[in-house]
């Protein structure tokens, strides 16, 4: 399955499943799936339910 890109709907933060975000603990091509549940936006603090797959 190709990398997909996530964005919190609060403010607008993009997780790139490919780059990850290793400065917020995230290795490269970790899997949204794979992230925990109680993993909040680094930039507003909104729930992981609280992002939605997008296409860039």
């Amino acid at each position: 399955m190709d990398p997909r890109t996530w964005m919190c709907l609060t403010c607008g933060w993009v997780y790139e499943e490919a780059a990850g975000a290793p400065e917020h603990g995230i290795a490269p091509g970790s899997r949204w799936d794979d992230v925990p549940l109680n993993r909040t936006c680094p930039e507003c603090g909104a729930r992981k339910d609280d992002f939605e797959m997008v296409e860039i």
